[in-house]
């Protein structure tokens, strides 16, 4: 008995010290702790940006960055994002710009603070220049239920099939759903792969829940700003990212359909073809039906209906 006791006396004397340096009144440690981390392509080709979440305000947002037995560190800024939900739960989306990146280079990061760390992650990044042939994983309608094809891809993601992810709308069935912690899921839920690969997005009908905030707010697109609309390249191909939905929530404003046509003409306008003889557009309502889907396929046509010479829709759980 006497020896059980003593070990209860030591095993309190060494928990009793603090295990970090975190300033009295500060936040517990797993409302610092990263979460959601995500990756995305950035405006120029030698670019990355990654993505994650804290429930509460850190001092900092770094992204470290190992290669070649040294370590290299980034910096970046949060902005809080407060759901519209009964509850109004807030959190912190950290933002991080990587740059001067190695083409088709696999490298080991970390993202945080000095208030807590995620897990070493591996990213690779694309191939320099266009003269190669992206491998691609482009789906739509993903929920956190029935998410029977998520196994698939995260294995495929870990064994290097794919070069990028596309995301072509309707996310989680809805992130605004149960005060956002529905989109808390789901960023979960795609983690093991949007940390891999660069995860490109384009919202669809089920995030439009305050105005669109929670896409919005989750996901950060080379140039998007925001605004929902954006493009990228990937080897001989400039993909193109559009939101259908400007065109049936005109509630929100007929200011974002503008805004989106004029920056179209100009966006297409600026490729060379001798590059990117390849454009692929892609938005969450078709334009062309090959079935006779009420919701958007009536008479076999759609308000979003233009010509491209190639897109990639979701909506209608049809491809």
């Amino acid at each position: 008995m006497s020896k059980l006791v003593l070990l209860l006396v030591l095993v309190s004397r060494v928990t009793s010290y603090p295990t970090t340096d975190a300033p009295i009144g500060s936040p517990p440690l797993v409302r610092v702790q990263p979460r959601h981390v995500h990756l995305a392509l950035g405006e120029t080709p030698d670019t990355m940006s990654v993505t994650w979440s804290t429930v509460d305000q850190t001092v900092e947002s770094i992204a470290l960055l190992y290669h070649d037995g040294e370590e290299e560190q980034f910096t970046g800024s949060a902005t809080q994002f407060v759901d519209g939900g009964e509850k109004h739960l807030s959190q912190w989306i950290h933002k991080v710009v990587m740059t001067k990146l190695q083409g088709n280079h696999t490298y080991r990061y970390r993202v945080g603070s000095g208030q807590g760390w995620s897990d070493v992650l591996e990213m690779k990044t694309l191939p320099s220049g266009e003269n190669w042939s992206p491998r691609l994983a482009l789906f739509g309608d993903m929920g956190n239920e029935n998410a029977v094809s998520l196994p698939l891809i995260q294995r495929e993601v870990g064994e290097g099939v794919y070069d990028a992810v596309i995301h072509v709308g309707d996310m989680a069935y809805d992130m605004a759903e149960d005060n956002g912690e529905r989109g808390d899921i789901f960023m979960e839920q795609i983690e093991p792969i949007a940390s891999m690969v660069p995860y490109m997005t384009c919202p669809g009908n089920h995030e439009y829940h305050y105005n669109f905030s929670n896409y919005k707010a989750r996901f950060n697109m080379p140039g998007d700003n925001r605004n929902m609309f954006f493009s990228f390249n990937i080897g001989p191909v400039h993909f193109v990212s559009v939101s259908t939905e400007f065109y049936y929530f005109l509630n929100y404003g007929l200011k974002p359909v503008i805004a989106q046509y004029t920056w179209l003409e100009k966006d297409l306008a600026s490729v060379d073809r001798s590059k990117h003889p390849w454009i692929v557009l892609f938005g969450h309502r078709p334009m062309y039906c090959t079935n006779d889907d009420r919701d958007d396929c009536t008479k076999f046509e759609t308000r979003t209906r233009t010509g491209l010479p190639l897109i990639k829709c979701g909506d209608l759980n049809s491809y």
